[in-house]
């Protein structure tokens, strides 16, 4: 084993946790901090203390993988109860399936088609052209024709990210599915679940380990100099040099919480189309865990609202447009320039990270961490490419 390091971990979200956790079981001493007077980041959760709901504090979280490495890290840290996501829509007054599939097709149109016959009706209504799709609205004509695309795609997007979807990438599309079947199952992954008591649990257990402190309500710029042989910082990379090059473009969100009846909507999350309604969706929080639904005779909802994260606002979802890629690879190539500092996280790489690949990237970067010190050489800024 190589020699002790003494390693400051900035942020105890899921990515600082694990990251602390790898290195703290070979024997180094890791701090911990969080400017946050909680852990587990935006998967936080907790109990609503006037519901007794358990409440998605940033909004909903589900875990769902193909990765069974990670599976079953987190399982040894929590019970992970089956949960299955389902997803409704609101267009122009009526409800919808979601992801879009032969229930959505066959409702909006008013037919009755078949897997088949539904697949090629949509090829007739998609809209080709000679090149690779290169912007979401590209994408989304290409996938479902422009019926479908301004009903379910347009008018959220807009809301969503605060720009026309024809400057956004194409690539932020291709995640949702198409499905020509009436499966309305929103995730498609091996592995689907959500901690019987819930994240904030989970995380604290993987930074339950006695190399391992933790400090909470601390952030990077108030802590001073504490002499670490080295820095894993998950925060925000612009964040990280004062934005002394500009900001990098988040998306940010704001929750109007409400105690109603239960049930209120009958599903966890219903997802509002029109753009003249004001909030993106709505979600009921009971629905997030299952198992204890019947206990409950008020409910807690949410409704979102995104907008343009400003210098206070928690960042959310990086926009990635272009603007912002060349700025973050002036901020890649100062980080690299910058000693005794890994970079790492959904914040600290500047992407959109889903749980699982969020942890099987923390697992990387404790790897390589692992592996740098035992050669006693420098960890690289960055293990994935940004």
């Amino acid at each position: 084993m190589s020699k002790s390091r003494s390693v400051l971990v900035v942020g105890a979200g899921l990515t600082g946790a694990v990251v602390a956790r790898a290195l703290a079981e070979q024997g180094h001493r890791v701090r911990v901090i969080d400017e946050r007077d909680h852990i587990a980041g935006n998967c936080h959760t907790r109990r609503d203390p006037e519901t007794g709901v358990m409440v998605h504090v940033y909004g909903p979280h589900i875990f769902h993988t193909d990765d069974a490495g990670v599976w079953d890290f987190i399982n040894r840290h929590c019970e992970m109860m089956p949960y299955r996501h389902q997803v409704k829509a609101k267009v122009g007054g009526a409800v919808y399936s979601m992801p879009v599939n032969l229930h959505t097709i066959n409702q909006f149109f008013g037919t009755a088609m078949s897997p088949h016959e539904a697949e090629r009706f949509v090829a007739g209504l998609a809209e080709h052209g000679p090149d690779a799709p290169h912007s979401f609205e590209e994408q989304g004509l290409r996938l479902v024709g422009r019926a479908l695309y301004e009903a379910f795609f347009q008018g959220y997007t807009r809301k969503q990210w605060g720009v026309e979807p024809s400057r956004l990438p194409a690539a932020i599309l291709k995640r949702l599915p198409l499905r020509f079947t009436y499966d309305d199952n929103y995730f498609f992954h091996r592995f689907q679940g959500i901690p019987r008591e819930g994240y904030t649990a989970a995380v604290a257990s993987i930074l339950d380990h006695p190399g391992i402190a933790l400090h909470l309500a601390t952030s990077a710029e108030n802590l001073g100099a504490g002499g670490d042989d080295h820095t894993v910082y998950t925060g925000a990379l612009d964040r990280y040099f004062g934005h002394r090059l500009g900001r990098l473009g988040y998306r940010t969100l704001r929750f109007e919480r409400e105690v109603v009846p239960a049930p209120h909507q009958g599903t966890a999350v219903m997802n509002y189309c029109d753009v003249d309604v004001p909030y993106t969706r709505i979600t009921e929080h009971m629905y997030f865990a299952p198992w204890e639904m019947a206990g409950f005779d008020r409910s807690v909802i949410y409704r979102e609202y995104s907008a343009s994260a400003g210098a206070g606002d928690i960042p959310y979802y990086p926009v990635r447009l272009l603007d912002d890629k060349a700025l973050l690879q002036r901020y890649v190539a100062l980080a690299r320039q910058t000693p005794a500092v890994t970079f790492a996280g959904r914040l600290g790489s500047y992407a959109y990270l889903d749980m699982d690949v969020a942890i099987r990237r923390a697992m990387d970067v404790g790897s390589h961490l692992l592996a740098a010190f035992a050669a006693e050489c420098a960890p690289e800024a960055f293990v994935h490419p940004v």
